[in-house]
């Protein structure tokens, strides 16, 4: 992504993410959040959203019933910073691991994951197609990797002054995002390309990086799936135009899974056989296509309240140790 974006501030900005966790990890001792948990906990009760945080509480944790872990799962206690592996994936679940007993043993599975574990684990994200949808409570969620995934935007630049077209830019690894270049590549509404260090297309397919700010010139931006959720989704739909995409098979903090198709985002076939259909009719139909914006920013704003958002994250690792029979 250029360096246009940080500048700007439509990335999160690496050197802050990792000067503000450095400092919270070494100067701040772990006793000092285990003491607050229990009041910070108990603000759930007096709370007027309740109801809305143990929705999401149970949302990300599907656990239900006792499911004890293996004997060798680790202890919290391990879960330390290593220098020689950085990683957001440390720091997003230690803000969080950290005020519980370090007795406490738990599995944490970083990365893109796309499949269920075989125990209750700790992920980033997980599928949401059948039948995994119903399998997969020892997938809970967390927010990990906000520093990339989480990113919303203020979008200065109205819908009905954006150019009538789509716009991609990004890897061409998966088998998606390849069929989506065959179907759609030299459509006249669609402004696409390939990018990425080792672009695996045809010279035809590459074009170069663009920022985020390029993108928000056009009514609709493509939002496809890679090696799990699409990763522009978030600031895509705290943006003014329209997200494009098929249906999502992968969720995560984000819950992509309640999207709705044509209320949140236009959805088009896997196949993207409708494409331009699509595309043409909803530039036929402004007004739609901004109510779609609008219920879009209406889904972001949950996410916006950090103080929520760090009650509800605590809560989903309550919940998890609870029900792996440690609390």
């Amino acid at each position: 992504m250029p360096l246009s974006d940080y500048f700007r501030g439509d990335k999160n900005n690496k050197f802050l993410y990792y000067l503000k966790n450095n400092l919270r990890w070494a100067l701040i001792p772990n006793a000092f959040y285990r003491r607050q948990l229990a009041t910070t906990l108990a603000e759930l009760l007096n709370r007027p959203d309740r109801d809305y945080i143990e929705q999401r509480v149970a949302y990300y944790n599907k656990l239900n019933e006792p499911t004890p872990l293996p004997q060798d799962a680790p202890p919290l206690a391990e879960h330390r910073y290593r220098l020689k592996n950085i990683s957001t994936y440390f720091f997003d679940t230690f803000e969080y691991t950290r005020w519980f007993p370090p007795t406490l043993r738990w599995l944490h599975l970083p990365g893109d994951v796309i499949h269920v574990p075989d125990h209750p684990t700790i992920v980033k994200s997980r599928p949401v197609i059948p039948p995994a949808t119903d399998n997969n409570a020892n997938s809970v969620l967390l927010n990990l990797n906000k520093l990339r995934h989480f990113i919303f935007i203020n979008d200065p630049t109205p819908f009905d002054v954006k150019q009538p077209k789509a716009i991609f830019r990004g890897a061409v690894y998966r088998a998606l995002r390849k069929r989506f270049f065959e179907r759609i590549f030299g459509q006249p509404l669609c402004d696409i390309a390939a990018t990425g260090a080792k672009p695996d297309a045809p010279r035809e397919w590459l074009g170069k990086k663009l920022s985020i700010r390029d993108h928000l010139n056009y009514q609709f931006i493509f939002a496809l799936e890679g090696n799990d959720v699409a990763s522009n989704l978030k600031w895509v739909m705290s943006s003014n135009s329209a997200a494009v995409m098929p249906a999502p098979t992968y969720e995560t903090w984000f819950m992509e899974a309640r999207l709705l198709p044509n209320v949140h985002y236009i959805e088009v076939k896997s196949d993207f056989s409708d494409v331009e259909d699509r595309l043409r009719y909803y530039i036929a139909h402004p007004e739609e296509a901004k109510a779609i914006i609008h219920n879009a920013h209406d889904h972001v704003a949950q996410f916006q309240n950090p103080k929520r958002e760090r009650l509800i994250s605590l809560l989903v690792l309550q919940k998890y140790f609870h029900m792996t029979g440690q609390l």
